[in-house]
């Protein structure tokens, strides 16, 4: 059930003065473009959003609405949209199905214009960098992603090393599907009649990366942006929603790749196994643990959860086997890259200058990638043996 709260029709900006500064050359007077951006709780920072897109559709001359999408968040979100009585914001409360990838989803069936701009609300996303990927989408780019990762983009100074680290494990794993460097971004840009007829089942909140593959985009840009850390209002990401990005993840993996489905989720488990090794590895060290230690530690328990990820997802069928011989049978055949691991990460880190930024972390990581194809072969054809599973 949904509740529409909007004016009657939205204005065309083209018809209001534009500011000092000309739109881009690149960009008719009178583009439309659906603004999308799903809330929860995010009422703080509705007004500034509001302004600054409203300043962009004014200096740009872009006919624009602006997809509020809010999951029910009571917080006042409606009686503020009331309030602003702005005829081109519309305000759609979602009461079933809630979640970011969702209310994406019901906004681009919303929307009334051809082009679509999918942002976040919590001001992380620049406004002022939607003229830029609606210039994409009009020299025939498919799909434009605002990215922190390409020459000129940038993140807070606020961002600390594991929030860093856990960004790029998860774009290092989500390489396989693409070749984009900010594959996590929410900010994004494509025509709406792309996504139409396209089947799409996305899990957690990373509904640009469930549209970039479904969609089977080819001709796919970044643009730079700063990304800026909230300062108002409560971060929807925790360890239920990155962990919903692993299982979506898989689901990509076997649309994309459907006969090579048990090497990719091997591969898919070993990196998530890679950032659990990175991270307890940074907390031991932090903690001053040796790195002997620190490392074999880490080690242990990115194998412990190596384990339960392969068993639940990438050898299913094997889930009806007794633990009690399938873990030690995965411990021994996963002793000979562990023991190269362990080898390979001391023996770089060793080489590596004391001062080197992460040099632990990018030993371990080599570590694993030494690893990783003994570990393949040992549980994909002797732990996992579908002839042991036939009734699985």
């Amino acid at each position: 059930m949904t509740t529409v709260v909007d004016g009657n029709q939205p204005p065309s900006q083209a018809s209001q003065p534009p500011l000092a500064g000309a739109a881009p050359a690149s960009l008719p007077a009178g583009l439309d473009v659906s603004v999308v951006v799903p809330t929860y709780h995010e009422r703080e920072n509705l007004p500034a959003l509001i302004n600054r897109i409203e300043s962009v559709a004014r200096v740009s001359r872009l006919d624009l609405e602006l997809l509020i999408m809010d999951d029910n968040s009571q917080d006042g979100t409606e009686e503020l949209i009331a309030q602003l009585n702005k005829p081109w914001v519309r305000l759609i409360v979602r009461k079933a199905n809630r979640g970011l990838s969702p209310a994406v989803m019901d906004g681009l069936r919303a929307a009334r214009h051809a082009r679509v701009v999918v942002m976040d609300a919590d001001l992380s996303h620049p406004p002022e960098a939607i003229p830029a990927m609606l210039a994409e989408l009009e020299r025939g780019q498919e799909f434009v992603v605002g990215s922190r990762y390409v020459a000129g983009g940038s993140t807070d100074a606020a961002w600390g090393f594991l929030r860093w680290l856990n960004s790029k494990v998860a774009t290092l794993m989500a390489r396989p599907l693409t070749s984009l460097r900010d594959p996590m971004a929410g900010f994004f840009a494509l025509r709406r009649a792309d996504a139409q007829n396209v089947h799409l089942n996305p899990v957690g909140y990373k509904i640009g990366l469930e549209l970039l593959i479904k969609c089977g985009f080819t001709r796919v840009t970044e643009i730079p942006i700063h990304f800026t850390d909230r300062t108002l209002g409560q971060s929807k990401l925790n360890l239920k929603e990155q962990l919903r990005y692993i299982q979506h993840l898989r689901r990509l993996f076997l649309h994309k790749y459907p006969d090579r489905s048990h090497l990719i989720q091997f591969i898919v488990v070993g990196l998530c196994g890679l950032g659990v090794n990175l991270g307890v590895l940074t907390l031991l060290l932090a903690m001053k643990m040796g790195l002997r230690p620190a490392a074999a530690t880490a080690i242990g328990v990115s194998m412990l959860f190596n384990f339960a990820l392969n068993r639940r997802f990438t050898f299913s069928y094997a889930r009806r086997g007794r633990i009690s011989r399938q873990l030690p049978a995965f411990v021994l055949a996963c002793s000979a890259g562990a023991v190269i691991n362990y080898f390979v990460t001391i023996a770089v880190a060793l080489r590596l200058p004391a001062d080197m930024f992460a040099g632990e972390q990018l030993a371990a990581f080599l570590g694993v990638v030494a690893g990783t194809g003994s570990n393949y072969l040992f549980n994909r054809y002797i732990v996992f043996h579908k002839r042991h599973h036939r009734h699985g």
